[in-house]
């Protein structure tokens, strides 16, 4: 079962840096076509080549229309297709200043209720989403500019989260077993022996 969870949480992961890559490529894209479009308007360039200037602008050199559209859904899908792999790697940050002191027993106590909290977190989120998606849907709602269905954001999303909570119900069921039967299943680094 880790094994198949782990390529799934890795799956998810690439799947989101492919999806963060193009974001980054198209805001790369976008800012020099503002550039660009601003100074073929400027008046230097306007004096000297208007042809070319006018040209230019009139096949569409300019900012990439609906980025910040395609921005903001493809971010919200990328932060969840990462959590997988940070909760089953236990990537999260964590501020354990007094945790070290604690005898290992208590820690395990703590570690089991932080997934068991993650978890549920998780798939409070996921189930929100689906409510989200499916009001989105009901109501036909569509972006400003690109004018394509909210939802399709939300589901993306919904898949990302629906998978980031069904790692974190496993990882709080390992961690779990692993407090009751004081044996460690999944070693990642946290605690050491």
């Amino acid at each position: 079962m880790y094994r198949f969870m782990m390529r799934l949480a890795r799956f998810m992961a690439a799947l989101g840096g492919a999806v963060l890559t193009f974001l980054i490529l198209l805001t790369c894209v976008s800012i020099a076509g503002r550039l660009l479009n601003g100074i073929l308007h400027s008046d230097a360039v306007q004096s000297v080549a208007p042809g070319f200037a006018n040209w230019a602008i009139g096949i569409g050199i300019g900012p990439v229309n609906g980025d910040f559209e395609l921005v903001e859904a493809g971010v919200a899908f990328a932060i969840f297709a990462f959590l997988p792999l940070c909760q089953i790697t236990a990537g999260h940050a964590s501020v354990d200043v007094f945790a070290s002191m604690f005898p290992k027993g208590v820690n395990r106590f703590l570690r089991m209720v932080t997934e068991i909290v993650f978890a549920a977190v998780l798939v409070l989120i996921a189930v929100q989403l689906a409510q989200g998606m499916l009001a989105k849907m009901k109501h036909g709602e569509t972006s400003f500019l690109l004018q394509f269905p909210v939802w399709w954001a939300y589901g993306a999303s919904l898949l990302a989260a629906t998978v980031a909570a069904l790692v974190g119900l496993y990882m709080a069921a390992i961690r779990t077993y692993e407090f009751f039967t004081r044996r460690i299943v999944i070693w990642d680094g946290v605690e050491a022996e």
